[in-house]
């Protein structure tokens, strides 16, 4: 029911985070190490419900013909999932904790950034 634009993005960013996912699996030597690494485990629950929401209930709702209110019922518990995303957002902060260098250079450069718009 959205307009265009943010199906767009949001099957782009669903595409972006499942590339992602699959690099950082593809770098592990034994695959089932990925199990031991937590922020991994995370990440995949994360790319998974993301795919379930995106791309699979979408295509169960089609195929049914049922609306975002019909035939699943209420399916918009599933778009409360997408809080969990933002604790991604925690990682970035933690690295900015650990490399406050890093704080410095952002802030440079949105400095500079006002100088250009």
């Amino acid at each position: 029911e959205a307009e265009v634009p943010f199906q767009l993005a949001e099957h782009s960013f669903c595409f972006f985070f499942g590339l992602e996912w699959f690099a950082r699996f593809m770098s592990f030597k034994f695959k089932i190490n990925g199990l031991r690494d937590g922020w991994f485990v995370f990440d995949s629950i994360l790319v998974f419900m993301m795919v379930l929401e995106t791309w699979i209930l979408t295509l169960v709702m089609l195929v049914t013909g049922s609306g975002s209110t019909g035939g699943l019922g209420n399916a918009s518990i599933l778009r409360m999932a997408r809080l969990a995303r933002l604790s991604r957002m925690a990682r970035m902060a933690r690295l900015l904790r650990v490399m406050p260098e890093l704080m410095i250079l952002i802030k440079g450069i949105a400095t500079a950034t006002r100088s250009v718009f």
